[in-house]
């Protein structure tokens, strides 16, 4: 049977008058890759903050490994990495220095530091690079190193901060693939991310949350489930008061409740039939409604953070719960 990792339990915290998480609880299982989804604000970066020890529960517990990390988080800090969403590498020092500094930090033994800064070097692709200093890397020969850096102590639970912002497709994809090796070797993941397309392929499993509380918790096909087993409609027309008619057409010959924003028009069809696209297209000629363009597709998890946050992922902001300085104090704090 599959051990948990990480449990949360009724975890709360509050800054004065404001609850910015109201009683989560959550497990996730060793060898797992666990999404961590949110708008701004929901709650995600201070349940975050917990598990790392930066902030102090108002109430509830967390352990980690079965160690209560707030009573002893000596113990528990050493047992996970952190990969920021900001770079954290040193530009004037080469990827080997940056990797030798971060294992002291770490409390590396230091007749294993070689050691384990080549196969560091070897797993990020950097060998040939280790004595060049890292400001003359590409983004993503920085991201490699900076995950890397924070697997340099072989930690059982690591927390990836949107792990491929900013990096092109290519270089995503190859993250993707050494994400999926660290869960090949037991390493269990926590990942924040605002690329829906990332989760959906990497986490087994995904929670949602908002208004500090989880709003639906489960894997991919899980939650898509939770926006029905049919199709989800999108158009968009010349204007808002046309996208305005659209959806009252709709409703009064198809029986379709759609939302309008703006010049677009987004409806759940419950029950798809192929005829009913060219029926509703006919219908809308037919009224003088000019459709700019159309898609019908099976749910994705945007379709879900949609229907459960009341916005789209791209615009929620993205996660900023701490910055390279404050990583450093971390890694430097046990």
């Amino acid at each position: 049977m599959t051990k948990n990792i990480l449990e949360i339990r009724n975890l709360v915290k509050r800054f004065g008058d404001f609850t910015a998480v109201n009683g989560i609880s959550l497990e996730i299982k060793e060898g797992e890759i666990f999404g961590i989804l949110g708008p701004n604000g929901a709650g995600k970066t201070t349940t975050i903050n917990m598990v790392l020890g930066l902030l102090k529960p108002t109430s509830g517990k967390i352990t980690i490994n079965g160690i209560d990390i707030e009573k002893e988080g000596s113990r528990v800090k050493p047992m996970m990495g952190l990969m920021t969403q900001e770079t954290v590498v040193d530009s004037d020092l080469t990827a080997r220095a940056n990797l030798e500094i971060a294992a002291e930090l770490y409390h590396v033994p230091k007749d294993k530091i070689g050691k384990k800064v080549d196969e560091a070097l070897a797993e990020a692709e950097l060998t040939s690079f280790a004595d060049k200093k890292a400001g003359t890397f590409s983004g993503g020969m920085q991201r490699r190193l900076d995950l890397v850096k924070a697997m340099i102590q072989d930690p059982m639970l690591l927390i990836l901060d949107e792990p491929t912002t900013g990096l092109d497709i290519q270089n995503r994809v190859n993250m993707w693939g050494h994400i999926k090796d660290l869960v090949k070797v037991g390493v269990t993941i926590i990942l924040t991310t605002q690329y829906l397309e990332e989760a959906d392929a990497l986490c087994d499993r995904i929670a949602i949350i908002d208004h500090g509380r989880i709003r639906a918790i489960g894997t991919a096909s899980e939650l898509k489930r939770m926006v029905g087993t049919g199709r989800i409609l999108e158009m968009i027309l010349e204007s808002e008061s046309q996208a305005q008619q659209a959806s009252s057409i709709l409703k009064s010959h198809f029986k379709i409740n759609s939302a309008v924003k703006g010049d677009r028009l987004d409806a759940t069809l419950e029950k798809w039939d192929p005829k009913t696209l060219p029926e509703m297209l006919s219908m809308l000629e037919k009224k003088k409604v000019v459709v700019a363009s159309v898609n019908v597709h099976l749910p994705t998890l945007d379709d879900v953070f949609i229907k459960l946050t009341g916005s789209g992922m791209r615009d929620a902001a993205s996660s900023e719960y701490t910055s390279a300085r404050g990583s450093m104090l971390y890694r430097g704090g046990h």
